[in-house]
């Protein structure tokens, strides 16, 4: 998806995934996943972060999102899990004892870019902009 800002325009796209604390199953039931995916949505809202797609599964939460080029990877995972912990436990302060150590998330998280087009296609684009730009002439 193609995303337009005042100085920039971007289609980063990656699949974010990460677990909780031991796989330990929190979101049991459709009204405790609603809310996580509500916390989620809170706070890509106030980071500039747009959710594609979002599932919460009973031990794990899945999204597609895309951010702008300036924030890192690193910075929206602890954005996203480090608030939604601390939102969480102040709405369900009663899970924090199903969890060893108080933690919702497991430390670790996986994430993936996802590309509308191969390296093959970026590469050759790159490459033809000389003999486009040149009339048609290679450059060497």
């Amino acid at each position: 998806m193609l995303l337009k800002e005042r100085t920039k325009i971007y289609d980063f796209n990656f699949h974010l995934v990460w677990v909780t604390k031991y796989r330990k199953n929190i979101f049991i039931n459709k009204r405790l996943s609603n809310s996580m995916i509500e916390i989620l949505k809170n706070i890509a809202d106030g980071n500039g972060v747009t959710i594609q797609h979002i599932e919460v599964m009973p031990d794990h939460v899945h999204m597609m999102i895309s951010f702008p080029p300036d924030m890192t990877p690193s910075s929206v995972v602890k954005s996203f899990k480090g608030t939604s912990a601390r939102m969480w436990f102040k709405k369900y302060p009663e899970t924090k004892s199903q969890l060893w150590g108080g933690h919702l998330w497991s430390p670790s998280y996986f994430m993936s870019t996802l590309g509308n087009v191969s390296k093959e296609i970026v590469t050759e684009y790159i490459e033809n902009q000389v003999t486009k730009y040149n009339g048609g002439r290679p450059r060497h």
